[in-house]
């Protein structure tokens, strides 16, 4: 794809532009639980007051997923910024493959032939939850049907509990539900049990390898069938609960369902075939290289199972991982990143370790790996490894560090990061730790916006999706109260839009166009090249500015 200069007047940048993705941080109703509003912002303040200012849509068909009720995520926000177009994304992918049947063609039929040939057990691994974030019940569900018409004998299921896409303090009911198509299997003659389980932050679902130990407690609750034993799920549900009755969901420890014997139900054995159901690779791709990469070092397996591994779709289109996969994922080219590669221009990227994936590898595509390693530079910051909320100000600093050494250095046209807090923090449902994440990285905004003024440059700052904005939950308007009367505060995203704003320390003439019907993410990639002075691509979702206009665009 070939971009085209515009002319070089007042159009032409005449410094560096830098783009801030405040993850999480959405536009809210201005009231208590709305941490943004709650925090001390003056220099986000004074953005939105100085500054061009829209809103975008982040959720639902605006980032490819199917609903308007469908909350935005880090994932499609990131993809669908980088990508400049609105790809089919997560769970809408997943919905449409399971209707027109195409799930079923392309890696099940290898499935079922390893179950018939050798009798293998069908081990199930995932996120339990309807969050459609990064998994669906719903698409278990549709699974077990398709192994029982297939005459899968023994299915046994590794349940990840969430509180954090969805209410928390629900995984019981979730559990309830799930054991009972279970105990209708088992009417039937089926062998379809539970076989271990754990919160999803503590158990399985790392990412960009900021605390392997969570892979290992998964390992060894799904694999060597020896975390804390427990006769069912809800038992162990319920001991933690009693054991700490504010416990999160997303913090319940791992733990290995046991038979009477006292030994377990489903450890993952050799010949067994291994189906991550999760459609959203970043929180599993680290549990499925543990089990099949021989070269594994970060922590000891004791024992790997040779095992057929099989997930959603692929995770990793770049490397080819997983091998086996039910649904073919989107195929993103040329995106922003690659294109601006094309015409020379020098790119810089950084987040901390929970973050850094999103700002590299989903912001290009799905690809970890640079376009042009003379013209790209990325950079992660080890995130901390404690929970959130005990340090809630996370790595704002140290990012707004690095943005301001690599603006003084001079090496880049183009910059962004991601700062994490109001997505990280948010879904720990702290309200005071929240509101002190966004004041931290109100602070970390000021410091980088007074550098790209000394060196007259651009300043964008939006987010992916809202999370921090809207941290209790509702019911038709309504404040939803627990049983002892309180709140019941939201640890999920919400479907909000999100902030977009520019600063143009350059002085160029720039306005923000106000017909476009309903401006989303995607309409991002094509400002971020008009702001740097080329002509957006055709295909791309247009610009959301005018340079050389003054005044709104009508």
């Amino acid at each position: 794809m070939e971009l085209h200069q515009r002319q070089k007047s007042r159009c032409h940048p005449r410094g560096p532009l830098v783009l801030l993705i405040l993850d999480g941080v959405g536009e809210g109703n201005h009231g208590y639980f709305d941490c943004v509003f709650q925090a001390s912002t003056p220099n986000l303040d004074l953005l939105m007051r100085s500054g061009l200012a829209t809103k975008l849509d982040a959720s639902g068909p605006a980032v490819g997923l199917l609903g308007a009720s469908d909350m935005g995520n880090s994932e499609v926000g990131h993809n669908t910024m980088g990508a400049g177009r609105v790809f089919d994304q997560g769970a809408k992918l997943i919905d449409a493959a399971f209707e027109s049947g195409d799930v079923w063609l392309k890696a099940w039929p290898s499935v079922i032939k390893q179950i018939r040939d050798t009798s293998s057990v069908l081990h199930l691994v995932g996120l339990l939850s309807h969050g459609r974030i990064h998994s669906d019940s719903a698409h278990l569900y549709r699974i077990l049907e398709q192994a029982e018409l297939d005459h899968v004998g023994e299915v046994r299921i590794h349940i990840l509990l969430d509180g954090r896409d969805v209410e928390d303090f629900t995984a019981d009911e979730y559990i309830t539900e799930l054991e009972g198509k279970l105990a209708d299997c088992r009417r039937r003659g089926l062998d379809y049990k539970i076989a271990s389980g754990g919160g999803r932050m503590v158990t399985t679902m790392d990412r960009y390898g900021a605390n392997w130990a969570v892979v290992e407690a998964g390992w060894q609750a799904h694999v060597l069938g020896t975390a804390r034993p427990f006769p069912s799920a809800l038992e162990a549900v319920n001991v933690a609960r009693a054991e700490n009755q504010k416990i999160s969901d997303q913090n319940i420890p791992a733990f290995t369902v046991v038979g009477d014997s006292g030994l377990p139900l489903g450890a993952i054995a050799d010949g067994d075939i291994v189906l991550v159901f999760n459609f959203r690779g970043d929180r599993v791709i680290e549990f499925c290289n543990a089990l099949v990469n021989d070269s594994f070092v970060h922590f000891d397996r004791m024992r790997m199972p040779k095992i057929l591994l099989v997930a959603m779709t692929q995770y990793e289109r770049e490397s080819g991982f997983p091998e086996t996969y039910l649904v073919e994922p989107p195929r993103i080219r040329d995106t922003v990143s690659e294109i601006l590669c094309e015409v020379g221009i020098k790119q810089f990227a950084c987040a901390e370790t929970q973050k850094f994936g999103h700002v590299t590898y989903f912001w290009n595509g799905n690809r970890s790996e640079t376009f042009d390693a003379l013209l790209e530079m990325y950079v992660e910051i080890p995130s901390d490894t404690i929970p959130f909320d005990q340090r809630p100000w996370m790595k704002s600093a140290e990012t707004a560090d690095t943005i301001i050494r690599e603006l003084r250095e001079g090496n880049s046209d183009f910059l962004r990061a991601n700062f994490a807090g109001g997505d990280m923090v948010g879904h720990t449902a702290n309200l005071q730790a929240t509101v002190i994440a966004i004041e931290a990285i109100d602070l970390a905004v000021g410091r980088i916006m007074n550098v790209i003024e000394e060196f007259s440059g651009c300043l964008i700052v939006t987010a992916d999706h809202g999370n921090a904005e809207d941290m209790v939950e509702t019911e038709n308007g309504a404040i939803k109260v627990s049983q002892d009367g309180d709140p019941i505060l939201k640890t999920s995203h919400s479907v909000n839009k999100v902030p977009f704003v520019i600063m143009d320390y350059g002085r160029r003439p720039i306005a923000m166009k106000m017909n476009i019907g309903s401006p989303g993410l995607a309409n991002v990639a094509s400002t971020i090249v008009e702001l740097l002075g080329y002509v957006p691509p055709d295909d791309y979702e247009p610009s959301l500015i005018e340079i050389g206009a003054i005044g709104p665009i009508l």
